[in-house]
This record gives C-alpha cells, sequence and structure tokens, in this order.
C-alpha cells in the first residue's frame, strides 16, 4: 500500500514540474491519504499480533 502512496507523490512531483496545479495538488492528497490508512492499518495489524501473541 505504500507503493501506492510513493507512486502518487511521484505523480503529483511531475505534474508540479509541467504545471499542471490540480492534478499534482489532487495527487498529493491521495498520496497523504493512503499513507496515512497504511500507517492505521500497521498499527492494528501490530496490536492484533500483540494480543495474540500473548494468548499462546
Amino acid at each position: 500500500m505504500l507503493s501506492w502512496a510513493i507512486l502518487f507523490l511521484v505523480v503529483a512531483l511531475v505534474a508540479a514540474v509541467l504545471g499542471f496545479g490540480g492534478i499534482a495538488g489532487t495527487a498529493v492528497s491521495i498520496a497523504k491519504l493512503i499513507f496515512f490508512v497504511a500507517i492505521a492499518l500497521f498499527l492494528i495489524s501490530a496490536v492484533m499480533h500483540a494480543i495474540r501473541g500473548r494468548r499462546t
């Protein structure tokens, strides 16, 4: 999932260099959203792994 965030960040950088401000802003927003979703899923996964690891 982080690869998608990096992809959108690269798209945003290319669009910004070429002068497409609207596309660059949208791509940055999507990249941020995907990044924070990936971090949240990682934290949930880590907590669930810690809880399951203690029971066995």
